[in-house]
């Protein structure tokens, strides 16, 4: 009799799992448009630099994993002051003269903080005023000087960004601390 239960439960296990198996091959997956993932995305880096310039202790701001480069600070300042290379095109201004601010003019942890906030969330308002049909717009890129779509140029600086968040997560381990998305959610 204990035979024919366990098999009856397996038995059941394997229905119910099929029949879920079958409803999500027939759902219709969800629909985003390019305008919701640029945003996502943009605000996604943001979000985990943001973190991490809120996370890192003040007294280590300025440390280096090696001489030759950029403090953890000029790491914030350069991956924010950069995004103004796509902000300001986009806006239909000037790009700033130079991409990476100085550490000089920041002087707090909380100075960079609030910069970091500034230049993403300057990014995302500037998505945000382009719209779902701004995003196939044409802009010239300060660098290439090419003509790029507003999606693809902003797909490069979350690019940009990524690439300095994981250069972060090595600060953050060769400090011997643990980046905040890396640590167990509660």
């Amino acid at each position: 009799m204990k035979r024919i239960l366990v098999a009856l439960a397996a038995l059941l296990m394997f229905a119910s799992g099929t029949v879920s198996l079958h409803a999500q091959a027939n759902a219709k997956p969800k629909v985003v448009s390019e305008y919701d993932a640029v945003l996502a995305n943009w605000n996604d880096i943001g979000r985990k630099l943001i973190a991490m310039a809120e996370d890192f202790p003040e007294d280590k701001y300025d440390f280096k994993p090696n001489p030759q480069q950029r403090s953890f600070a000029e790491q914030l300042l350069h991956a924010s002051g950069v995004n103004y290379y796509f902000t300001n095109p986009v806006k239909g201004e000037k790009p700033p003269a130079e991409e990476n601010p100085k550490r000089e003019a920041f002087k707090s942890k909380a100075e960079i903080v609030a910069y970091v906030k500034k230049a993403f969330g300057d990014g995302a308002d500037a998505i945000k005023a382009k719209g779902e049909k701004g995003m196939g717009d044409r802009i010239t890129d300060p660098y290439s000087k090419d003509s790029v779509r507003v999606a693809d140029f902003a797909y490069g600086f979350i690019e940009h960004s990524g690439e300095h968040y994981g250069q972060l997560v090595v600060y953050y381990r060769v400090a011997g601390l643990v980046p905040p998305e890396s640590r167990p959610k509660k």
